[in-house]
Protein backbone atom coordinates (compact mmCIF):
# COMPACT_ATOMS: atom_id res chain seq x y z
CA UNK A 1 0.00 0.00 0.00
CA UNK A 2 1.13 3.84 -0.61
CA UNK A 3 1.40 6.11 1.89
CA UNK A 4 -1.92 7.99 1.31
CA UNK A 5 -3.32 4.76 1.25
CA UNK A 6 -2.01 3.75 4.30
CA UNK A 7 -2.39 7.62 6.13
CA UNK A 8 -6.30 7.30 4.66
CA UNK A 9 -6.69 3.73 6.56
CA UNK A 10 -5.01 5.37 10.05
CA UNK A 11 -7.41 8.36 9.61
CA UNK A 12 -10.54 6.41 9.69
CA UNK A 13 -9.43 4.00 12.28
CA UNK A 14 -8.51 6.51 14.50
CA UNK A 15 -12.30 7.99 14.22
CA UNK A 16 -13.02 4.31 14.78
CA UNK A 17 -10.92 4.30 18.02
CA UNK A 18 -12.32 7.30 19.39
CA UNK A 19 -16.22 6.09 18.70
CA UNK A 20 -14.96 3.09 20.68
CA UNK A 21 -13.71 4.31 23.48
CA UNK A 22 -17.22 6.84 23.67
CA UNK A 23 -19.62 3.87 23.33
CA UNK A 24 -17.38 1.92 26.54
CA UNK A 25 -18.35 5.13 28.74
CA UNK A 26 -21.84 5.29 27.47
CA UNK A 27 -22.25 1.51 28.62
CA UNK A 28 -20.43 2.09 31.48
CA UNK A 29 -22.90 5.18 32.33
CA UNK A 30 -25.57 3.26 31.15
CA UNK A 31 -24.23 0.15 33.91
CA UNK A 32 -24.50 2.77 36.80
CA UNK A 33 -27.80 3.52 35.65
CA UNK A 34 -28.68 0.21 35.80
CA UNK A 35 -27.43 -0.24 39.38
CA UNK A 36 -29.13 2.65 40.59
CA UNK A 37 -32.45 1.51 38.97
CA UNK A 38 -31.84 -2.06 41.16
CA UNK A 39 -31.53 -0.47 44.30
CA UNK A 40 -34.88 1.46 43.85
CA UNK A 41 -36.92 -1.56 42.99
CA UNK A 42 -34.78 -3.57 45.56
CA UNK A 43 -36.17 -0.58 48.45
CA UNK A 44 -39.46 -0.71 47.40
CA UNK A 45 -39.86 -4.83 46.54
CA UNK A 46 -40.40 -4.46 42.89
CA UNK A 47 -39.35 -7.17 40.46
CA UNK A 48 -35.53 -7.24 39.71
CA UNK A 49 -36.36 -8.38 35.92
CA UNK A 50 -38.77 -6.83 33.72
CA UNK A 51 -39.63 -8.30 30.32
CA UNK A 52 -41.92 -6.02 29.04
CA UNK A 53 -39.35 -2.66 29.89
CA UNK A 54 -36.65 -4.96 28.20
CA UNK A 55 -38.89 -5.50 25.15
CA UNK A 56 -39.68 -1.75 24.82
CA UNK A 57 -35.89 -0.73 24.92
CA UNK A 58 -35.11 -3.46 22.14
CA UNK A 59 -38.40 -2.51 20.25
CA UNK A 60 -37.34 1.69 20.76
CA UNK A 61 -34.31 1.17 19.85
CA UNK A 62 -34.40 -0.92 16.39
CA UNK A 63 -37.52 1.52 15.86
CA UNK A 64 -34.94 4.06 15.67
CA UNK A 65 -32.41 2.74 13.55
CA UNK A 66 -31.93 4.22 10.02
CA UNK A 67 -28.92 1.37 8.92
CA UNK A 68 -26.38 0.45 7.72
CA UNK A 69 -25.67 -1.37 11.40
CA UNK A 70 -28.41 -4.31 10.67
CA UNK A 71 -31.52 -4.64 13.39
CA UNK A 72 -30.72 -8.30 13.82
CA UNK A 73 -26.96 -7.71 14.66
CA UNK A 74 -28.61 -4.91 16.85
CA UNK A 75 -31.15 -6.73 18.69
CA UNK A 76 -28.30 -9.40 20.17
CA UNK A 77 -25.93 -6.85 21.26
CA UNK A 78 -28.56 -4.97 23.32
CA UNK A 79 -29.95 -8.20 24.76
CA UNK A 80 -25.87 -8.68 25.83
CA UNK A 81 -26.15 -4.72 27.05
CA UNK A 82 -29.00 -5.88 29.04
CA UNK A 83 -27.87 -8.95 30.15
CA UNK A 84 -24.39 -7.97 31.35
CA UNK A 85 -26.71 -4.94 33.08
CA UNK A 86 -28.59 -7.01 34.70
CA UNK A 87 -25.65 -9.24 36.23
CA UNK A 88 -23.72 -6.49 37.85
CA UNK A 89 -26.47 -6.52 40.21
CA UNK A 90 -27.65 -10.33 40.32
CA UNK A 91 -26.92 -12.81 37.35
CA UNK A 92 -30.35 -13.99 36.57
CA UNK A 93 -31.00 -17.55 37.12
CA UNK A 94 -32.00 -19.45 34.14
CA UNK A 95 -32.93 -23.65 34.55
CA UNK A 96 -33.72 -25.09 30.95
CA UNK A 97 -34.11 -28.62 29.33
CA UNK A 98 -30.59 -29.39 28.89
CA UNK A 99 -27.69 -30.50 28.80
CA UNK A 100 -25.72 -27.72 26.86
CA UNK A 101 -25.06 -27.64 23.29
CA UNK A 102 -28.75 -28.44 22.77
CA UNK A 103 -31.28 -25.77 21.22
CA UNK A 104 -33.02 -25.03 24.18
CA UNK A 105 -29.67 -24.06 25.46
CA UNK A 106 -29.28 -21.93 22.36
CA UNK A 107 -32.81 -20.59 22.87
CA UNK A 108 -31.94 -19.83 26.67
CA UNK A 109 -28.87 -18.00 25.38
CA UNK A 110 -30.83 -15.97 22.54
CA UNK A 111 -33.26 -14.96 25.05
CA UNK A 112 -31.69 -13.84 28.16
CA UNK A 113 -27.78 -13.41 27.07
CA UNK A 114 -24.29 -14.82 27.77
CA UNK A 115 -23.87 -13.11 31.31
CA UNK A 116 -27.20 -15.23 32.90
CA UNK A 117 -26.41 -18.32 35.10
CA UNK A 118 -27.67 -21.32 33.36
CA UNK A 119 -28.60 -24.58 35.00
CA UNK A 120 -29.04 -27.60 32.55
CA UNK A 121 -31.26 -29.76 33.86
CA UNK A 122 -32.17 -33.74 32.23
CA UNK A 123 -35.84 -33.51 32.23
CA UNK A 124 -38.68 -31.29 31.54
CA UNK A 125 -40.42 -31.53 34.83
CA UNK A 126 -37.14 -30.40 36.79
CA UNK A 127 -37.57 -27.28 34.98
CA UNK A 128 -40.73 -26.44 36.42
CA UNK A 129 -39.18 -27.85 40.18
CA UNK A 130 -36.16 -25.65 39.85
CA UNK A 131 -38.26 -22.18 38.80
CA UNK A 132 -41.05 -23.21 41.76
CA UNK A 133 -38.72 -23.93 44.32
CA UNK A 134 -36.99 -20.95 43.97
CA UNK A 135 -33.47 -22.44 42.39
CA UNK A 136 -33.73 -20.46 39.43
CA UNK A 137 -35.70 -17.30 38.49
CA UNK A 138 -36.39 -18.96 34.94
CA UNK A 139 -37.22 -21.61 33.19
CA UNK A 140 -37.15 -22.39 29.41
CA UNK A 141 -39.18 -25.50 28.04
CA UNK A 142 -40.04 -26.49 24.27
CA UNK A 143 -43.72 -26.52 23.72
CA UNK A 144 -44.25 -26.90 19.60
CA UNK A 145 -41.96 -27.70 16.50
CA UNK A 146 -43.54 -26.13 13.19
CA UNK A 147 -43.05 -29.89 11.64
CA UNK A 148 -43.52 -32.41 14.74
CA UNK A 149 -46.26 -30.61 16.31
CA UNK A 150 -46.74 -29.97 19.99
CA UNK A 151 -44.54 -30.87 22.86
CA UNK A 152 -47.41 -32.65 25.24
CA UNK A 153 -44.70 -33.61 28.54
CA UNK A 154 -44.59 -29.55 28.70
CA UNK A 155 -48.52 -29.19 28.38
CA UNK A 156 -48.83 -31.69 31.30
CA UNK A 157 -46.26 -29.86 33.41
CA UNK A 158 -48.70 -26.52 33.58
CA UNK A 159 -51.64 -28.83 34.93
CA UNK A 160 -49.15 -29.44 37.45
CA UNK A 161 -47.44 -26.75 38.86
CA UNK A 162 -48.62 -23.45 39.42
CA UNK A 163 -46.53 -21.67 37.82
CA UNK A 164 -46.81 -18.85 34.68
CA UNK A 165 -45.71 -17.94 31.12
CA UNK A 166 -43.01 -14.98 31.62
CA UNK A 167 -42.17 -15.16 27.50
CA UNK A 168 -41.77 -16.63 24.49
CA UNK A 169 -38.65 -17.62 21.90
CA UNK A 170 -39.01 -18.88 18.42
CA UNK A 171 -35.90 -20.45 16.72
CA UNK A 172 -34.93 -21.98 13.36
CA UNK A 173 -33.81 -25.65 13.65
CA UNK A 174 -30.44 -26.34 12.16
CA UNK A 175 -29.25 -29.62 12.20
CA UNK A 176 -25.53 -29.70 11.23
CA UNK A 177 -23.20 -32.81 10.00
CA UNK A 178 -19.65 -31.79 12.44
CA UNK A 179 -16.69 -34.24 13.14
CA UNK A 180 -13.44 -33.50 14.74
CA UNK A 181 -11.54 -33.16 11.09
CA UNK A 182 -14.82 -31.94 8.86
CA UNK A 183 -13.69 -34.40 6.09
CA UNK A 184 -16.46 -36.83 5.48
CA UNK A 185 -14.33 -39.21 3.88
CA UNK A 186 -13.28 -40.09 6.69
CA UNK A 187 -16.25 -40.63 8.82
CA UNK A 188 -17.40 -44.39 9.90
CA UNK A 189 -20.53 -44.00 11.99
CA UNK A 190 -22.94 -41.09 13.30
CA UNK A 191 -24.49 -40.15 16.22
CA UNK A 192 -27.45 -38.28 16.86
CA UNK A 193 -30.61 -38.31 18.84
CA UNK A 194 -33.72 -39.60 17.07
CA UNK A 195 -35.73 -36.91 16.57
CA UNK A 196 -32.62 -35.04 14.79
CA UNK A 197 -32.27 -38.46 12.71
CA UNK A 198 -35.28 -38.79 11.72
CA UNK A 199 -35.69 -34.53 10.76
CA UNK A 200 -32.08 -35.53 8.75
CA UNK A 201 -33.38 -39.28 7.15
CA UNK A 202 -33.08 -38.25 3.37
CA UNK A 203 -30.17 -36.43 3.46
CA UNK A 204 -28.61 -39.34 5.19
CA UNK A 205 -29.60 -41.54 2.98
CA UNK A 206 -28.64 -39.65 -0.10
CA UNK A 207 -25.28 -38.41 1.29
CA UNK A 208 -23.74 -40.89 3.85
CA UNK A 209 -25.55 -44.34 2.85
CA UNK A 210 -24.00 -47.00 4.58
CA UNK A 211 -22.52 -45.13 7.60
CA UNK A 212 -24.42 -46.68 11.12
CA UNK A 213 -26.04 -44.14 12.82
CA UNK A 214 -26.35 -44.83 16.65
CA UNK A 215 -28.59 -43.16 19.13
CA UNK A 216 -27.15 -40.77 22.01
CA UNK A 217 -29.35 -39.19 24.78
CA UNK A 218 -29.17 -35.63 23.02
CA UNK A 219 -27.30 -33.48 19.92
CA UNK A 220 -25.13 -32.44 22.99
CA UNK A 221 -23.78 -35.85 23.77
CA UNK A 222 -23.73 -37.17 20.22
CA UNK A 223 -21.08 -33.87 19.62
CA UNK A 224 -18.97 -34.88 22.68
CA UNK A 225 -18.68 -38.26 21.40
CA UNK A 226 -17.87 -37.20 17.89
CA UNK A 227 -15.20 -35.25 19.37
CA UNK A 228 -13.23 -38.29 21.27
CA UNK A 229 -13.61 -40.16 18.06
CA UNK A 230 -11.95 -39.32 14.90
CA UNK A 231 -13.85 -41.55 13.21
CA UNK A 232 -17.58 -40.42 14.31
CA UNK A 233 -19.18 -37.36 13.59
CA UNK A 234 -22.49 -35.76 14.97
CA UNK A 235 -25.72 -34.38 14.04
CA UNK A 236 -26.28 -30.89 16.18
CA UNK A 237 -26.59 -27.63 16.40
CA UNK A 238 -23.59 -24.55 15.73
CA UNK A 239 -23.61 -24.24 19.18
CA UNK A 240 -22.44 -27.98 20.20
CA UNK A 241 -20.11 -27.09 17.50
CA UNK A 242 -18.39 -24.49 18.87
CA UNK A 243 -18.58 -26.25 22.76
CA UNK A 244 -16.69 -29.13 21.50
CA UNK A 245 -14.70 -27.85 19.13
CA UNK A 246 -15.93 -29.41 16.22
CA UNK A 247 -15.63 -28.72 12.51
CA UNK A 248 -19.00 -28.27 9.97
CA UNK A 249 -18.69 -31.27 7.51
CA UNK A 250 -21.92 -29.95 5.71
CA UNK A 251 -24.52 -27.24 7.56
CA UNK A 252 -28.08 -27.42 7.17
CA UNK A 253 -28.92 -31.25 6.30
CA UNK A 254 -32.43 -31.49 7.59
CA UNK A 255 -34.47 -32.53 5.18
CA UNK A 256 -37.07 -29.99 5.74
CA UNK A 257 -35.65 -26.25 5.62
CA UNK A 258 -38.37 -24.41 7.51
CA UNK A 259 -38.03 -25.83 10.94
CA UNK A 260 -39.05 -23.97 14.05
CA UNK A 261 -39.43 -24.82 17.46
CA UNK A 262 -41.32 -22.67 19.80
CA UNK A 263 -40.01 -22.39 23.52
CA UNK A 264 -42.01 -20.83 26.36
CA UNK A 265 -39.88 -18.87 29.26
CA UNK A 266 -41.70 -20.39 32.40
CA UNK A 267 -41.87 -17.73 35.84
CA UNK A 268 -43.30 -17.97 39.60
CA UNK A 269 -45.32 -14.29 37.90
CA UNK A 270 -46.20 -13.11 34.68
CA UNK A 271 -44.98 -9.62 33.32
CA UNK A 272 -47.40 -6.29 32.87
CA UNK A 273 -49.05 -5.24 29.49
CA UNK A 274 -45.81 -4.73 26.82
CA UNK A 275 -49.00 -3.22 24.18
CA UNK A 276 -48.45 -6.62 21.94
CA UNK A 277 -49.55 -9.32 24.70
CA UNK A 278 -50.23 -13.12 24.26
CA UNK A 279 -52.70 -14.70 27.05
CA UNK A 280 -52.06 -18.44 27.42
CA UNK A 281 -55.11 -20.73 28.95
CA UNK A 282 -56.03 -24.20 30.16
CA UNK A 283 -59.28 -25.31 30.09
CA UNK A 284 -61.56 -28.26 30.56
CA UNK A 285 -65.35 -28.81 29.27
CA UNK A 286 -68.24 -30.19 30.61
CA UNK A 287 -69.91 -33.05 28.39
CA UNK A 288 -72.76 -31.95 26.95
CA UNK A 289 -73.10 -30.94 23.47
CA UNK A 290 -71.75 -27.58 21.69
CA UNK A 291 -69.63 -27.52 24.86
CA UNK A 292 -66.88 -26.36 22.82
CA UNK A 293 -69.27 -24.00 20.74
CA UNK A 294 -70.08 -22.33 24.27
CA UNK A 295 -66.70 -21.79 24.94
CA UNK A 296 -65.16 -20.68 21.72
CA UNK A 297 -67.84 -18.60 20.54
CA UNK A 298 -67.47 -15.55 23.47
CA UNK A 299 -64.12 -15.12 21.72
CA UNK A 300 -65.06 -14.73 18.49
CA UNK A 301 -68.27 -12.14 19.49
CA UNK A 302 -65.69 -10.14 21.26
CA UNK A 303 -63.22 -10.46 17.88
CA UNK A 304 -60.18 -11.55 20.45
CA UNK A 305 -58.49 -13.51 18.21
CA UNK A 306 -57.57 -17.19 19.09
CA UNK A 307 -54.17 -18.35 17.66
CA UNK A 308 -53.52 -22.07 18.96
CA UNK A 309 -55.73 -24.63 20.56
CA UNK A 310 -54.66 -28.30 21.85
CA UNK A 311 -56.19 -30.83 22.99
CA UNK A 312 -54.58 -33.58 25.55
CA UNK A 313 -56.29 -36.40 27.90
CA UNK A 314 -56.70 -35.10 31.67
CA UNK A 315 -54.87 -38.26 32.56
CA UNK A 316 -57.67 -38.10 35.63
CA UNK A 317 -60.44 -39.62 33.83
CA UNK A 318 -61.27 -41.35 30.58
CA UNK A 319 -62.10 -39.64 27.69
CA UNK A 320 -61.77 -36.22 29.71
CA UNK A 321 -59.68 -33.65 27.89
CA UNK A 322 -57.67 -30.28 28.71
CA UNK A 323 -57.51 -27.89 25.82
CA UNK A 324 -54.85 -25.64 25.76
CA UNK A 325 -55.39 -22.04 24.11
CA UNK A 326 -53.55 -19.14 22.48
CA UNK A 327 -55.46 -15.58 22.07
CA UNK A 328 -54.05 -11.96 21.27
CA UNK A 329 -54.49 -9.93 24.65
CA UNK A 330 -53.30 -9.54 28.19
CA UNK A 331 -55.45 -10.56 31.09
CA UNK A 332 -55.11 -6.96 32.71
CA UNK A 333 -56.74 -5.79 29.11
CA UNK A 334 -60.59 -5.51 30.02
CA UNK A 335 -61.45 -7.01 26.77
CA UNK A 336 -59.79 -10.59 27.88
CA UNK A 337 -60.62 -11.05 31.38
CA UNK A 338 -64.07 -10.37 30.41
CA UNK A 339 -63.92 -13.36 27.86
CA UNK A 340 -61.99 -15.21 29.97
CA UNK A 341 -64.92 -14.54 33.01
CA UNK A 342 -67.65 -15.76 30.79
CA UNK A 343 -65.59 -18.53 29.12
CA UNK A 344 -65.01 -19.89 32.96
CA UNK A 345 -69.16 -20.47 33.20
CA UNK A 346 -68.85 -23.37 30.35
CA UNK A 347 -65.56 -24.66 31.74
CA UNK A 348 -65.10 -27.42 34.77
CA UNK A 349 -61.93 -25.88 34.86
CA UNK A 350 -59.98 -22.39 33.78
CA UNK A 351 -56.61 -21.80 34.35
CA UNK A 352 -54.47 -18.44 33.46
CA UNK A 353 -51.09 -19.53 32.39
CA UNK A 354 -49.84 -15.95 31.83
CA UNK A 355 -49.69 -13.24 29.49
CA UNK A 356 -46.26 -12.41 27.86
CA UNK A 357 -44.86 -10.34 25.02
CA UNK A 358 -45.38 -12.13 21.74
CA UNK A 359 -42.35 -12.99 20.65
CA UNK A 360 -40.24 -12.43 17.18
CA UNK A 361 -42.27 -13.77 14.31
CA UNK A 362 -40.38 -15.96 12.25
CA UNK A 363 -40.32 -16.24 8.86
CA UNK A 364 -38.46 -17.86 5.29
Amino acid sequence: MNKKTNANLDTFRSKIDKIDTEILGLLNKRAGLAIEIAHIKREASLKFHSPEREKAVIERITSLNKGPFPNDALKVILREIISASLSLEEPLKVAYFGPEGTFTHLAALRHFGSSANYIPVDIIKEVFEAVERGKADYGLVPIENSNEGVVSYTLDMFMDYDLKISAEESMEISQNLLSQSGDKTKIRKIYSHPQPVAQCRDWLEANMRGVPVSEATSTSKAAELAAKDPGAAAIASELAARLYGLKFVERNIQDNKYNFTRFLVIAKTHPGKSGTDKTSILFSLKNKPGALFEVLFPFKSSKINLTKIESRPSKRRAWEYIFFADIIGHIEDKKVSRVLEEVKDHCIYLKHLGSYPIGEKLER
